[in-house]
């Protein structure tokens, strides 16, 4: 009985812990169910589930899951793949540089922002102060993406000095 009493115990403290998570990731704008899968994903110990494995883990219904695990691959958290003879796909956590992966994709994102602000400038005119502040958007914008963009680069040399595994 104690072992399974610590089991829930230790079960009770990951999904406290994923919840906290998911609430961070929500902050910065994902979708809740999204936040939860990708939280648990990150915090548990296993890295591949079937969609009713992730269900019965966060406690919601298989339904729930479908959405976050497809948005999931959109964005590469989570790759799908398929064991011979089986008929549910699994859904592997893509732990390889993951956030170096994450961050690149957001640089691209940043270059739009740039882009756009840029071209508001043009059409606006620098001289104004809508054109002033997207100038300093813009100027902001790169220097972040350029901040980033070494980071990146600059990782693996400092996950070796950090003495962590690949990210």
């Amino acid at each position: 009985m104690a072992v399974a009493d610590d089991l829930d115990a230790e079960r009770a403290t990951l999904l406290r812990f994923v919840e906290r998570f998911a609430l961070v990731l929500r902050e910065s704008g994902m979708q809740p169910m999204q936040a939860r899968v990708m939280a648990y994903a990150l915090a548990d110990d296993a890295d591949r589930y079937t969609a009713a494995e992730l269900a019965e883990g966060l406690q919601v219904s298989p339904a729930a899951i479908s959405g976050a695990v497809r948005q999931l691959v959109q964005v590469g958290f989570l790759v799908r793949e398929r064991e011979p003879g089986t008929r549910s796909d699994l859904y592997v956590l893509d732990d390889a540089n993951l956030w170096t992966r994450a961050v690149t994709a957001e640089l691209q994102t940043l270059r739009r922002f740039e882009d756009v602000a840029a071209s508001g400038i043009e059409l606006l005119g620098a001289d104004r102060p809508g054109g002033r502040r997207l100038a300093e958007t813009r100027d902001f914008l790169a220097f972040l993406r350029e901040v980033l963009a070494d980071a990146v680069a600059r990782w693996p040399r400092e996950r070796e000095r950090r003495g962590a595994g690949p990210d």
